[in-house]
């Protein structure tokens, strides 16, 4: 309460548009890192903030950690960081030159016998983590940590020799999907929707498109989510819809629904903004720390999926 006599506090207008909802969510609590990068999207940031926050996650062996990906905690370098950085970099126009010399370089050293790379890495024993990811002492490979690195590095025109056999690990994972979960189609299509091989990319996408629809693995209805079925291990309200498959209109994945059911499936992650301004994180929440931070990245990629297809934000 201000001192007798004193001016009142100046009364901060409601703020009414999505994006200024939504920006005076990510002022509340978001980490400086998805500041700066609502900033550099929405606001006319600069990169040179984005990359200098990004920079305190970078450990001295070229990867990330230190809980970027919210749901791994602790300070050992992780792929799932690591990739996340590399989202962050290739959103700011940064994602090459000794920055991906550098990633390739760990990448290289966590790579299983395949070329591929593991969800996670054994070093993240000892440091809290998700319930619902799983820590062994020799993981696999997976398309979920590979796919998406390597989608991210070729759409950069990045070339290393890591990235060889991990193309090819990420050919044979995706062509011998069979009864997929969402989130290995998700990793799919970013390594499809940007593999140099185009005609192959447009087959491989084809085929993944049918058996989204088969599996009922896309919510078409918004209204009707009954009909779908929840994905093994997620949270209730943890249907995929089809924004989550095609992020943007130029995704391979895009061809996979009618415009209608595209639509509804905006208009439904439109609706989903919350009276704090933020959007919700459809998985289970086992901390309340990964669950708070894990809100402005949702936020923010949701105002970027509605600005892509042209939906008004402001």
């Amino acid at each position: 309460m201000p001192e007798s006599g004193a001016s009142p506090l100046p009364c901060t207008p409601p703020a009414r548009t999505p994006l200024a909802r939504a920006e005076r969510f990510v002022w509340l609590t978001a980490r400086v890192l998805e500041q700066r990068l609502f900033a550099h999207h929405f606001r006319g940031g600069g990169a040179d903030p984005v990359e200098t926050a990004l920079d305190a996650y970078r450990n001295d062996d070229g990867g990330y950690g230190h809980a970027l990906e919210p749901d791994l905690r602790g300070p050992v370098s992780q792929p799932l960081h690591t990739a996340r950085a590399l989202r962050v970099l290739d959103a700011v126009g940064r994602c090459g030159g000794q920055r991906a010399e550098r990633v390739c370089r760990y990448l290289t050293s966590v790579s299983t016998a395949d070329g591929a790379l593991p969800a996670v890495h054994p070093g993240q024993r000892g440091y809290p983590a998700a319930p619902f990811v799983p820590i062994t002492d020799d993981p696999p490979g997976e398309l979920l940590a590979t796919g998406p690195v390597v989608g991210l590095l070729h759409r950069n025109e990045v070339w290393h020799a890591w990235l060889f056999r991990a193309t090819d690990f990420c050919w044979q994972a995706v062509e011998s999907l069979k009864e997929p979960h969402p989130y290995e189609i998700e990793a799919a299509v970013a390594f499809v929707d940007s593999a140099p091989d185009r005609p192959r990319a447009q087959a491989a996408a084809d085929r993944l498109g049918r058996l989204v629809r088969e599996h009922r693995l896309a919510a078409l209805d918004p209204d009707g989510l009954d009909a779908f079925p929840v994905p093994p291990g997620h949270a209730p309200d943890g249907h995929r819809f089809p924004h989550d498959f095609a992020r943007t209109p130029h995704s391979l994945a895009r061809a996979w629904f009618t415009d209608d059911e595209m639509s509804r499936s905006l208009d439904f992650l439109a609706s989903q903004q919350q009276q704090d301004g933020g959007w919700p994180v459809r998985r289970h929440r086992w901390a309340p720390a990964p669950a708070l931070e894990a809100r402005p990245m949702a936020t923010i990629e949701a105002l970027r999926t509605l600005g892509a297809y042209g939906r008004a934000l402001t």
